[in-house]
């Protein structure tokens, strides 16, 4: 018999009797126990259409909240001036309607933005408006001292705790183009080791994954208003990353998976990723929430503690990346891969000898009757036997192995003979 034929003899060595009444005994699990095993049968690659579809909508509402609303860039990229005051004053405590009142009545406009940072007598209030000059930040600064009188951390109310900066337009210009640079750069050189370390479809599918994170971390800072800055292209540059090496760790075991597979006929190829998906599902999880605890108390202590404007720009893209990398790395990386493969005549041959085998084998009405007729029909006897049983340890040897099964070994070695006894014809 073929090689398909004799791998298929050393796992379904079990008489007929036996399979049925093992696909009868398969306990159920419950959903976090396959989850955390692996075993979990959950249909991923089979349900392609329905996440490249929400994929695709994603990816549709991104692009028109870029192209219609665009971005809230910071100050670093536009140029302008930006005024910083702690709230805590001998008047009081100044609101942000009150400051942003007493900018538009000295200066005669409104300002772009008036934020509070931070939290309690240490926080502090943001003015951020288009460049002024040094006379207009003067008579701002006076105008705000004497409507607050805010104090400084020696509980003197003074004029120098009221902060200043401006960044010009020509400076903005170089730090896009700087960030723009770098973005570039991270992309090629990820084209180059991916390219390098996977076959060309592996290659294709981790690199349009990697654009598909950028375009709905964008995306999603487009549709929500986050604010922009230098600390977001680091943090973007950072989660693409992490995306990357999630999908590297997918792409590792459909590798390891489907290696030779086209010498069997137990899966298809598509089987053998999705069973890789099922099998990396617990590990992609834990990293996920292992990164997503340290970027929450990031936001925490940026917000609520220290009012630091750049670990909150830092910790929040990260913390929409990490959710869109895992997303993509399950759910759009290996689909892509999968459907990018079954192009090729090599996939679409297997595939086609899987299906055959199948359908042959269906015809069958009795297992038992097919086991005793020999060797030569064992390759077809295992689909008797129901895909659920490899939860329970017995092999997924039936019409379609469950998606997320391992398949465990019988001890015995010959066919026809009782499980965990060695034949001793020959000695």
């Amino acid at each position: 018999m073929a090689k398909d034929t004799a791998d298929d003899i050393e796992s379904t060595a079990v008489e007929a009797p036996d399979l049925e009444a093992a696909g009868a005994a398969v306990p159920k699990h419950g959903f976090f126990v396959r989850l955390y095993t692996g075993t979990g049968a959950f249909e991923v690659i089979g349900r392609r259409k329905m996440w490249y579809a929400i994929s695709g909508l994603i990816v549709l509402a991104c692009i028109v909240s870029i192209a219609l609303k665009g971005f809230t860039f910071g100050i670093d990229f536009e140029g302008g001036t930006k005024v910083g005051m702690p709230v805590a004053g001998q008047n009081g405590t100044a609101t942000t309607q009150q400051v942003e009142d007493v900018f538009s009545k000295t200066l005669g406009k409104p300002p772009e933005s008036v934020v509070l940072v931070g939290n309690g007598s240490s926080a502090t209030v943001q003015i951020r408006s288009e460049a002024l000059n040094n006379e207009q930040t003067e008579k701002l600064r006076t105008a705000l001292f004497d409507a607050f009188q805010p104090k400084g951390s020696d509980g003197q109310a003074s004029k120098d705790v009221i902060s200043d900066s401006a960044v010009s337009e020509t400076w903005g210009d170089q730090i896009t183009k700087k960030a723009l640079i770098a973005l570039a750069v991270f992309l090629v050189l990820a084209a180059i080791y991916i390219t390098f370390r996977y076959e060309r479809y592996m290659a294709m599918s981790a690199l349009l994954t990697l654009v598909f994170d950028l375009v709905v971390t964008a995306g999603v800072y487009s549709i929500v208003g986050f604010e922009v800055t230098p600390a977001t292209v680091i943090g973007l540059l950072t989660i693409l990353g992490f995306s990357l090496y999630d999908t590297v760790i997918v792409f590792d075991k459909v590798e390891e998976n489907t290696h030779g597979f086209e010498h069997t006929t137990r899966r298809t190829f598509a089987e053998h990723a999705n069973l890789a998906v099922n099998q990396t599902f617990m590990r992609s999880i834990n990293t996920s929430l292992i990164s997503v605890l340290p970027i929450i108390a990031l936001i925490v202590v940026a917000v609520w503690l220290l009012g630091v404007g750049t670990l909150m720009d830092l910790a929040l893209v990260q913390l929409v990346g990490v959710i869109v990398g895992t997303y993509s790395s399950i759910f759009f990386a290996t689909p892509l891969l999968v459907t990018l493969r079954e192009r090729t005549d090599l996939v679409r041959t297997h595939t086609r000898r899987v299906l055959n085998r199948r359908k042959g084998s269906a015809s069958k009405s009795d297992a038992g009757d097919i086991v005793t007729g020999g060797a030569a029909d064992l390759d077809e006897a295992a689909d008797a036997v129901p895909a659920e049983a490899a939860i329970g340890g017995i092999p997924a040897v039936g019409s379609k192995p469950a998606p997320g099964a391992r398949p465990a070994r019988p001890s015995s070695t010959r066919a026809g003979r009782p499980t965990g006894k060695r034949s001793t014809r020959g000695r």
